[in-house]
């Protein structure tokens, strides 16, 4: 059940970055929330929220493949390969990369860190 909730949670985010809806984005976040990109780049929750409801990017899709879920008390890891569907100046670019997302819940399951990447180079 727990691991359920873990994953409906990253859902509802990949869904809040399609939609651009910063606000739910917001809710999902964590205060503390930190991100590194597959290029090397470092986000507070402000600044992801800036760079993906305000900035260049629009995203068309998430998906998590197979996604596994570990508990831990109140703190939960998510690992997935992920396939992005974005938009940016460069034109619209498929990627596909590991990801790992940390959760905690407090009250709600929050993402408090996440990384993506290497690319993974398509055939």
């Amino acid at each position: 059940m727990l691991k359920q909730e873990v994953l409906d949670a990253a859902l509802a985010r990949a869904d809040a970055l399609r939609r651009r809806d910063g606000e739910q984005l917001r809710r999902l976040l964590h205060p503390q929330f930190r991100w590194v990109s597959h290029k090397g780049d470092h986000f507070d929750r402000d600044s992801y929220l800036k760079s993906n409801t305000e900035g260049q990017n629009t995203w068309h899709a998430q998906i998590l493949e197979e996604p596994e879920i570990t508990i831990l008390g109140t703190a939960a890891v998510l690992t997935c390969t992920v396939k992005d569907d974005v938009s940016n100046s460069a034109g619209r670019r498929h990627y596909r990369m590991p990801m790992t997302q940390v959760w905690v819940h407090e009250g709600t399951w929050k993402l408090v860190a996440g990384h993506a990447g290497p690319l993974i180079e398509s055939p």
